[in-house]
Order: structure tokens, then C-alpha cells, then sequence
């Protein structure tokens, strides 16, 4: 009997997710394709949407089979693939059982408002335009943290979507650690008075040959084009409309090369994540990313440790002199790779470095704690970011465009999304020194044009796990250590000390 209801949930979460995958393609479309004009309607396209998915998510009869497989033998291994959708399922069913159907489309409908809202309000830097939705949004996350219940902190409610287990207590200790090794490597750099040579990276670099040149790389490393595609938006992402439709989106500017490229890369990391899920599994646990950190790691990894290192560019930088010759004559290999290594305190996190990256983090984490927990409204917002940047991250913003309306992320009502941003370096630091600890130095691969082994043991790991183990645990298992930042430490220092002069 109980395999015959597992089969009933089966079918059901898959059907389900034929109409999960649509709402994603209507969220890519939105965010590079949509016209202006149609943003209202989209946003009631997307509420009619969100509404579908909760309410098959919430229906009684799969409470009714949850009910019944718990306790039999399919779930007595939560660990094997039928364990694993027992468990994940019955985690989302209490969750989202008790999300008022109206507070979810009203959700929904916002974000599809507020971001278009976010858009007109950095191009014309005015926080004020945008300050209405910003409240409407904050008021209905309280109301979905209060829906959920917590035990401490609201924050802990809407972090449990993104990183499950974790709390704010917990991630916030772990991002005070990082912070008080982080600050004082920082200010080493600053204090050290060596200046890469970033102008390298700011000549005139043709758009249409940066994507040329990023996509050829983005395959390189693994990414199948043959089941996803790169497009162009204000703030990149990646999203799979299916288990064969994967898709990445960048931005370029003409005069700095870095920006469009290492955001390919990134969304490359995720995008071969999903790439290498499951695919008879779409939708289902078994098929579906652990945690937005473990996502992260994946991202950051590609973009940074392999995409940023030395054999990477000993492979690349023919190829790049060889697109881009008028930009890259006389450039010295070794001049263009600390270029893209600079580490300098900045305004923009998608634009920032390996080296103070994570102190981007911890600033956004406090401020959407505060304003979650209510010690922060957001009229007071633009003057508390500000502050933050100045004691945190060593600038103070100009504008709110290059400040506090920079991230899409709070107008789409993604609060409790940030720390896994942090969290994901952390990972992938700890994740990439296990790797080479199974298959040796990479960089003489990467030289060579070889990131086959490195996506394999990935592969293998961590993208075929799908959701049966936790982020946790997955450290453990792969590893042998609970997550530590002392792996992403060692790198930075063993990196930039020697850039820097010191070290």
C-alpha cells in the first residue's frame, strides 16, 4: 500500500514542478525580455502562479500521504531516495501549510512589482521612489516569519528557506569569526600600499566579443549549451526552466572586462549544479539542490578558485589576447592576473573581490536582521548602510544607486538569502581543498585545459546528492571536518600576501 501512495506523491510533486518551471520562465522572461509596459500584468501572472504551486503543495491529500508513509519502510533510510522526498516533502508541507494562500500571491504580486520598482529607482538613484515598496515588502516577510513561527528570532523563519537548519544565532557567529580574521587581512592589503595595475582590465573590450569570449570559457569548464543558454539583465542569475533548460544571464560593460566575465563564470558554477542534479528527479528532493550555500559554493568555486588562479589564465590568456588584441598589447600574463586579483575595498558587491567579498555580506546580514526583528525601519535604511560600509567594508557610498539600492534582492522579497553568499565561500574553500587532496594540485589541469576531473569529482560529491543529506552533513561526509573558515582564510592569505608584499 505504502508504495502505491508513494507513487500518488510522486506523480504529484511532479506535476507540480511542470508548473514551478513555468513560473521560473516567466521570472527569466521578466527579468530580459519583458516589456516595460507589461510589468503590471506579469506581476499577476506570477501571483496566479505562486497561488497554483500552494495550493497543490498544501493540499489535504498529500498531508494524507505524508501521513501514512512516515512511518512505514520507504522512509526508514531518510538518507535513500525515497527517504529523502519523505522527509523534504513533510519539512515543506508543515511549512507551507501554514502560508495563507492570499499572503503568498500577495507575495508574489509585490515582488514582481517592487522589482520593477528597484530597477527605475537605482537608474534615477532615488531611494524615496522606492522606500513604499520596500515597507509593503518588509511587512509581508514579517507576516510569512510570524506564519512559519520561530523560536527566537523571526529571522530565523525566513532563513530556514534558504540554508535549512541554520539560524541567525548560528550564522551570525559564523560570520563574526570570518569578520575578525577578515578585517585585519584587508587593511594589511590597504596598508600596504601596492596598487595592481587594474587599469588592464578597464580598456575598451567589445561587448560582443566579451560574450563570445565568456561563453567559449563557460563551456570550457563544463557548462552544456546544448541545454542552456546566456542572456543579457541588470543583475545576473541563473534559473533551470527544466532539467535540460538551464539558463545563465549576465551584464557587460564595454570598459571593464571583469564584470561580465567572472559574473559568467559564477552563474556558470551554479548552472553545471544544475546541470549535474538528477534529471529524473527534476523537481523532487532527490533532484534538487541542498541549500543556496551549497549552490554557492559551486558558483564561487568556478568563479574564483578556478576561474581567478594561475592555471586558468595560463590556458586563457592567449585566447584572450588573441580576441581582444588592441586592449590586451603589451600586457605582461603576469601584470593581467594579479589585475584580475586586485583586492581593494569597494562600493559594489558583484563587482568586489575575493578578499573583502564576504565583508559585503555581513553588512547586508545585519541590516536585513535588524529591519526583520524590527531595530531598523526603512527610511533609516540609506544612513545605516552607509555607516556600515564606512566601519565594515572602508568606503562610504556616494549615492544610494552605488549603496543601499544596489541588490535586487530585498525588492524580491528574498530576505534570509545574503549569508548564504558567505556561507558558500566557506564551503567551496573547505570543498576544493578535499578535491585536491583526492586528485592533487589542479592548476597543472587548468593549464592545460582540463576541468573535466575537477566537474567529475563534483559530479560525483556533491551534485549528485541532491537533498538526502543536509548542508552539514555534507560537509562532514565529503571532508571529514564540520565547515571551518580556516580553509578560506589560508587561500586568501596564501593569494594576496605575496601580491601584497607581505605574508
Amino acid at each position: 500500500m505504502s508504495e502505491a501512495t508513494f507513487e500518488r506523491l510522486v506523480a504529484h510533486a511532479r506535476e507540480t514542478a511542470l508548473l514551478t518551471s513555468i513560473s521560473g520562465l516567466v521570472e527569466w522572461d521578466e527579468q530580459t525580455y519583458l516589456p516595460r509596459a507589461g510589468a503590471d500584468y506579469r506581476a499577476e501572472q506570477s501571483a496566479y502562479l505562486a497561488g497554483l504551486v500552494h495550493r497543490r503543495n498544501t493540499a489535504p491529500e498529500v498531508g494524507d500521504w505524508l501521513a501514512e508513509l512516515r512511518d512505514s519502510p520507504l522512509a526508514a533510510d531518510p538518507a535513500s531516495e525515497a527517504g529523502c522526498v519523505i522527509r523534504q516533502l513533510s519539512h515543506r508541507y508543515e511549512r507551507q501549510t501554514r502560508l495563507p494562500a492570499e499572503l503568498v500571491e500577495a507575495i508574489a504580486r509585490t515582488s514582481s512589482q517592487a522589482q520593477h520598482a528597484w530597477v527605475a529607482a537605482r537608474k534615477a538613484d532615488d531611494f524615496e521612489s522606492f522606500r513604499p515598496w520596500l515597507e509593503k515588502t518588509l511587512k509581508l516577510q514579517r507576516e510569512q516569519a510570524a506564519a512559519f513561527g520561530f523560536e527566537r528570532s523571526p529571522y530565523d523563519a525566513l532563513l530556514e528557506e534558504y540554508e535549512p537548519g541554520e539560524t541567525a544565532e548560528s550564522v551570525g557567529a559564523v560570520l563574526s569569526g570570518l569578520r575578525e580574521e577578515l578585517a585585519p587581512l584587508v587593511r594589511q592589503i590597504v596598508e600596504s600600499g601596492v596598487n595592481a595595475p587594474s587599469d588592464l582590465v578597464c580598456r575598451e573590450f567589445a561587448v560582443q566579443q566579451q560574450e563570445a569570449f565568456g561563453k567559449a570559457a563557460a563551456a570550457a569548464i563544463g557548462f552544456d549549451f546544448e541545454a542552456g543558454r546566456l542572456d543579457v539583465t541588470a543583475h545576473p542569475f541563473c534559473g533551470a526552466a527544466g532539467p535540460r533548460d538551464v539558463r545563465l544571464t549576465t551584464r557587460y560593460q564595454a570598459n571593464d572586462f571583469g564584470d561580465g566575465f567572472f559574473s559568467i563564470l559564477h552563474e556558470a558554477g551554479h548552472g553545471m549544479y544544475e546541470q549535474g542534479l538528477q534529471a529524473d528527479w527534476f523537481g523532487l528532493p532527490p533532484g534538487e539542490a541542498i541549500s543556496l550555500g551549497i549552490h554557492e559554493s559551486q558558483s564561487r568555486m568556478w568563479e574564483n578558485l578556478v576561474g581567478r588562479s594561475r592555471g586558468f589564465w595560463t590556458r586563457f590568456f592567449p585566447q584572450l589576447s588573441e580576441a581582444f588584441p588592441a586592449a590586451m598589447a603589451g600586457v605582461d600574463p603576469d601584470a593581467w592576473w594579479f589585475a584580475v586579483n586586485e583586492a581593494k575595498p569597494s562600493l559594489i558587491r558583484t563587482e568586489s573581490d575575493e578578499a573583502t567579498y564576504n565583508l559585503h555580506i555581513i553588512v547586508r546580514f545585519e541590516l536585513e536582521r535588524a529591519m526583520i526583528e524590527g531595530d531598523l525601519e526603512p527610511a533609516d535604511l540609506p544612513a545605516a548602510w552607509n555607516e556600515a560600509y564606512a566601519n565594515t567594508v572602508g568606503v562610504t557610498p556616494p549615492s544610494d544607486a552605488n549603496g543601499v539600492l544596489q541588490d535586487v534582492h530585498w525588492s524580491a522579497g528574498l530576505f534570509g538569502y545574503f549569508p548564504t553568499y558567505a556561507l558558500g565561500n566557506l564551503y567551496a574553500a573547505q570543498f576544493f581543498d578535499q578535491a585536491e587532496a583526492d586528485l592533487g594540485d589542479l592548476e597543472p589541469a587548468f593549464a592545460e585545459g582540463e576541468f573535466a576531473t575537477l566537474l567529475g569529482w563534483l559530479r560525483e560529491r556533491i551534485h549528485s546528492v541532491g537533498q538526502r543529506l543536509s548542508a552539514a552533513d555534507l560537509v562532514q561526509k565529503v571532508t571529514g571536518k564540520p565547515l571551518s573558515h580556516e580553509p578560506l582564510m589560508r587561500r586568501l592569505r596564501a593569494k594576496f600576501g605575496p601580491l601584497y608584499g607581505f605574508g
